[in-house]
């Protein structure tokens, strides 16, 4: 009878374990998901000449380095 509540007892706390890990990820995922890590600062500007380049201009500024044999 003692190794039956044993055993039930370590299966609730183990119940209890993932539901509480089950509850930490996603209060962290919601964290997450709440910042926009790309987004600037809206108080930081970028200096006149130093904007996002469009993919034309990320083209024309790569380089060729050789080919293979």
């Amino acid at each position: 009878m003692e190794t039956l509540i044993t055993i039930a007892a370590i299966a609730l706390l183990i119940a209890l374990g993932t539901r509480l890990i089950h509850r930490l990820n996603a209060q962290h995922d919601a964290r997450i998901a709440a910042h926009h890590f790309a987004d600037p600062f809206p108080a930081i500007r970028r200096p006149p000449g130093h904007s996002h380049r469009t993919p034309t201009e990320q083209a024309a500024r790569r380089r060729l380095t050789g080919t293979w044999p």
